[in-house]
């Protein structure tokens, strides 16, 4: 695989820009890649357990794992002898530009399908189902939403998290300070230096988030989950030809227990960077996705 070099990232994301999304959706990605040769797959940076670097500056993680299953089957299903595939780092600011303009094909990390964003972008098969919580130190005194009142709170810009959090503020007049970091191993740092009395995000990521700070035990994830969310890869809007090909390659994993075997790899094993176990048993959501895989978005 190939990680595409900054310089010639931003220069592709430029001159990419100049494209609009329509014009960039008019072939579709399956000839895109035929033509090319290539897939560009977009990535997260910091995004524990689903897509992250690890202490090599691989990607890795149980997204990535079944973003390649999906590589695999565009391979098949094109006739390829060989698929070079490009790795491209996204952020939860620039990700649907990014796959609108052409810049990746598909993006598979800790994207939420939700209503709003169908209006941009499509969506394949769930992956995976959380819920919306906080990350606090255990020595914090705060256990749910409410304990937040006139405090600091840190979310990642361009989340489902940051709309949710800001819309909490503003309708139950708490008076909290929402930051919003740019990723989410900031919003921990932000976090973990005490800039921030609790991190709101997806509970999944929380607990990644844990499994690498210096002290683990330190922490804890709390709260009512205010969103139930499912994550799903992200594909170019309306492509239907693209969306089969990943929905099959998705729905085969689930059906056949590759895709449980991957989730006990990240979520009930030690996992890099440290070694340490999420200990995140899989939830009777994730056990009934796996049975009937679905690209329904909660909201």
């Amino acid at each position: 695989m190939k990680r595409i070099a900054l310089a010639a990232a931003l220069a592709t994301v430029f001159s990419a820009a100049a494209v609009t999304p329509a014009l960039a959706q008019e072939a579709s990605t399956l000839k895109k890649i035929k033509d090319t040769g290539s897939i560009t797959l977009g990535h997260r940076e910091s995004s524990i357990p689903f897509s992250y670097y690890d202490d090599k500056q691989q990607v890795i993680g149980y997204s990535h794992e079944l973003m390649l299953k999906v590589v695999d089957a565009v391979k098949a299903d094109l006739k390829l002898a060989k698929l070079d595939t490009k790795l491209m780092p996204v952020t939860s600011a620039n990700r649907i530009t990014l796959l609108q303009n052409g810049t990746v094909d598909i993006e598979c990390g800790s994207t939420t399908n939700n209503l709003e964003r169908q209006k941009q972008v499509g969506f394949s098969t769930t992956i995976f189902v959380i819920g919306t919580k906080l990350l606090t130190k255990k020595t914090s005194g705060i256990n749910d939403f409410a304990d937040l009142a006139g405090k600091n709170v840190v979310t990642t810009a361009g989340t489902t998290s940051e709309r949710l959090i800001r819309k909490m503020n503003e309708e139950k007049k708490l008076g909290m300070n929402v930051i919003s970091a740019k990723d989410h191993g900031e919003s921990f740092l932000t976090l973990e230096t005490g800039r921030a009395v609790a991190f709101m995000m997806d509970d999944a990521l929380l607990y990644g988030e844990m499994a690498k700070a210096k002290r683990p035990g330190d922490w804890v994830v709390v709260g009512t989950a205010q969103s139930k969310e499912a994550y799903g890869c992200m594909l170019r809007k309306d492509d239907a030809e693209f969306k089969k090909v990943v929905d099959a390659a998705l729905t085969k994993a689930m059906t056949s227990g590759d895709a449980e075997k991957i989730y006990n790899k990240w979520f009930m094993n030690p996992i890099p960077p440290k070694g340490l176990n999420l200990n995140m048993p899989l939830s009777a959501e994730m056990k009934a996705l796996y049975k009937a895989p679905n690209d329904k978005a909660f909201e």
